[in-house]
């Protein structure tokens, strides 16, 4: 098992929360304005990066069609203004038909009262009726952007809950993450034992680590 998929388990079987993730990665990692479309859902797993531009889905709808099961489908927008990205379509066919793990957007999406219905693992900025494009761009994605992007995201890992997402990057593929990982769910237990059966308050447990005294 390779260092990627021990951290993918560990988080998966112990839900360790984006919350916790994003401690271990010195408070850092979220993608920002990203929430969970729908509630309850806790998915991790190795990223696919997929993105929209100038107002078109037409690439996209090429991208996603290698899409690998369990992958997360991370779609970024590229001058898309407030346009949604794609609907219940892409959603259907990349969660029923590829079985990716779930859809994350760093934009918009549209039919949501049928993503809402379905319940669907999606995690976006928003949701907005007036869609994208379905027109071929003439010239192609800057390519320093998506070599920068496709570097930075494919192959990293996400971790989803409804605190939002948070990308693990992948120079964080280490022995001492994994150890982190398991530090901050001794903390976290620590800490509440400390508040609900020591009866103690936030300060002395968070700030002070009264427990660290009475250990020594």
């Amino acid at each position: 098992m390779t260092i990627q998929q021990q951290i993918i388990e560990k988080i998966r079987r112990n839900r360790i929360s984006t919350t916790e993730v994003a401690d271990c990665l010195g408070k850092t990692g979220a993608l920002p304005g990203v929430a969970a479309l729908n509630r309850g859902h806790f998915r991790v797993g190795e990223i696919f990066w997929t993105y929209a531009y100038n107002e078109s889905n037409w690439e996209h709808h090429d991208q996603v069609r290698c899409a690998p099961e369990g992958s997360i489908v991370l779609t970024e927008p590229f001058d898309c203004g407030d346009r949604a990205i794609f609907g219940e379509l892409v959603a259907k066919f990349l969660l029923l038909y590829r079985q990716v793990g779930a859809l994350v957007v760093t934009g918009r999406l549209r039919d949501a009262p049928h993503l809402l219905k379905e319940n669907w693992a999606i995690w976006c900025t928003g949701v907005s009726p007036v869609g994208c494009f379905n027109r071929r761009n003439e010239r192609p994605l800057d390519p320093a952007i998506e070599r920068e992007h496709r570097e930075r995201y494919d192959g990293a890992i996400a971790v989803c809950d409804d605190s939002g997402v948070v990308v693990i990057p992948k120079d964080r593929y280490t022995d001492q993450f994994l150890a982190q990982l398991d530090a901050i769910e001794e903390q976290e237990d620590l800490w509440f034992d400390c508040i609900d059966r020591r009866k103690w308050d936030t300060f002395d447990t968070v700030c002070r680590k009264r427990y660290l005294e009475e250990k020594s």
